[in-house]
């Protein structure tokens, strides 16, 4: 039985608050990710991971509790696996590319499926990339995602 899990903000400190750190080489607002995986233990090493590079990492445990958490919160990324009980990562990122078009997702698959990956490219997935993953590698392409975003957003009439 999957572990349940909450959307809760993992913050790095006062320090780091709004800042990534600048050996990262970001120097702008703190990137906001919110990674939405069935698997506890996963999104709990993630956010720890993340958050000590200067990121706001968020959790889901799954694609209704992620579109709920992108509805009250801003996101600059989602991370969102492709294989999840309910509503699988295909079905979530329809939905959350309707809601939220200026969010962009990177696919996490785990079961060695580039088809998926390949399908959530077709509808709007930024990204995709293979479980395990190496940090610095997704930690990149989460930056190329959130300059992307920001570009769209200063874009935006209005932004």
């Amino acid at each position: 039985m999957p572990a349940q899990h909450s959307s809760k903000m993992h913050k790095s400190g006062q320090a780091l608050a709004g800042l990534t750190r600048s050996k990262g080489g970001y120097g702008m607002a703190a990137i906001r990710v919110l990674v939405v995986d069935d698997e506890a233990d996963f999104t709990a090493l993630f956010a720890k991971r993340f958050t000590k590079r200067g990121m706001e990492v968020a959790t889901a445990g799954g694609g209704e509790e992620g579109l709920a958490h992108l509805a009250a919160n801003e996101v600059d990324v989602v991370v969102l696996d492709v294989m999840m009980p309910g509503m699988d990562g295909i079905e979530t990122l329809k939905e959350l590319k309707k809601r939220h078009p200026d969010v962009e997702v990177i696919m996490l698959t785990g079961h060695g499926s580039v088809d998926s990956g390949l399908k959530g490219l077709s509808l709007g997935a930024f990204d995709y990339v293979m479980k395990p993953f190496q940090i610095e590698d997704m930690l990149e392409r989460i930056q190329k995602a959130c300059d992307r975003v920001r570009i769209n957003r200063e874009r935006r009439p209005g932004g």
